[in-house]
């Protein structure tokens, strides 16, 4: 019994016009909310997703869902994080600056310690230099 059912099917699927795509589908969509600088789904972030669905009739707003608390968690983080790293690139670019400033001094303070022209040398440079 099984035997004729599968000849059937399989000879239905070959008559058929329909292809089977083994391809993952892409999100309608997500060309163009790239290209105007949203989200690729709508769920990632914006205001339907970060704004509370509703608020009291008095006015006051309704408490934020555990996903938003989430993201805002994970945005509060990121943001100590980048002002950490921040930091530590201002301190970097301090401590090039006072090793540019102290190789300066160094290389002025050899220049110091050099011979001295004595005698004739002396005079001679000092005729040049007027």
């Amino acid at each position: 019994m099984a035997a004729p059912v599968r000849t059937l099917c399989c000879s239905v699927l070959r008559l058929s016009s329909r292809q089977f795509s083994t391809t993952c589908g892409v999100q309608g969509g997500e060309k163009w909310r790239k290209e105007h600088g949203i989200s690729k789904s709508g769920t990632e972030y914006g205001p339907l997703t970060d704004l509370p669905d509703w608020s009291f009739a008095d006015g006051r707003p309704a408490p934020l869902l555990k996903g938003q608390l989430r993201r805002k968690q994970e945005r509060e983080v990121l943001a100590r994080r980048i002002v950490m790293l921040d930091s530590e690139v201002d301190r970097g670019i301090e401590k090039w600056n006072e090793k540019q400033e102290a190789a300066e001094r160094m290389e002025e303070h050899k220049k110091s310690l050099l011979l001295k022209p004595k005698g004739k040398l002396l005079i001679k440079k000092q005729t040049k230099n007027s």
